[in-house]
């Protein structure tokens, strides 16, 4: 069964489609990059996916046991966020608040794990410094352990690159493609990078208000919007 399943969806604000013809699934260890150009109904899928908008027309759903609070979420990052004055460990451990449940303190599992995904990250080193003194990068790895401690399924990502150098976003792309090989853990990412994410993703889904397509990279590879917007061929208005 799907982790998610999204059958002839349409979501609106006012009454105002803001993207209709919504069909996709992602399954366990997929990699899935949503691509299109500003407002082109990224975010209010995103918003979709965790629930907190809810489809005007058709279905979104969770399956195979996922569980709303199992979902990493790394959103995009605001300016208050960057300044936060707390340590790296006290962020990252703060990614297992869900797994908690009726308990008042972190167990070992807890702080285990938390440790197991600042070693992945390669920031057990900053495990005493205060996250506001990080660099971006420091700062996006940091909140990466955090959505890893949440969920071992399935990570959603907003433009997790903004603003980053080319190495730091380089590395920063390895290292979700590590992570999802080695952890099997699903990814959805929201990215304008179209040329990073064909290289990256399994499958592509692209929008433009509507669904354009999704399938496999290799398939998007062979369309005439997959060409344009990778670097070649017709013009997209066209395409659309």
């Amino acid at each position: 069964m799907s982790l998610i399943s999204c059958n002839d969806v349409t979501f609106a604000y006012e009454g105002k489609n803001v993207i209709t013809g919504l069909n996709f699934t992602v399954e366990k260890g997929d990699y899935l990059c949503i691509v299109g150009e500003n407002g082109s109904g990224k975010s209010t899928l995103i918003k979709g996916i965790l629930q907190l908008k809810t489809a005007n027309k058709g279905s979104l759903t969770l399956g195979d046991g996922l569980q709303l609070n199992e979902i990493g979420y790394l959103p995009q990052q605001t300016n208050v966020q960057k300044d936060f004055p707390a340590s790296v460990w006290e962020v990252v451990l703060s990614g297992c608040l869900n797994a908690l449940g009726y308990k008042p303190f972190f167990c070992s599992k807890e702080i285990n794990r938390a440790k197991e995904q600042m070693k992945t990250l390669h920031i057990s080193n900053l495990r005493d410094c205060c996250y506001r003194d990080l660099s971006g990068g420091q700062q996006q790895r940091v909140l990466l352990a955090r959505a890893l401690c949440a969920s071992h399924k399935l990570l959603v990502l907003d433009e997790p690159v903004t603003g980053l150098d080319p190495v730091v976003t380089m590395e920063f792309y390895h290292l979700l493609k590590e992570i999802n090989r080695t952890q099997g853990v699903s990814i959805i990412m929201v990215t304008h990078d179209i040329k990073e994410a064909v290289s990256q993703a399994d499958h592509i889904l692209h929008l433009h208000n509507k669904q354009l397509y999704f399938g496999s990279v290799k398939g998007y590879m062979d369309t005439a919007i997959g060409k344009f917007f990778s670097g070649g061929g017709q013009d997209g208005c066209n395409l659309r």
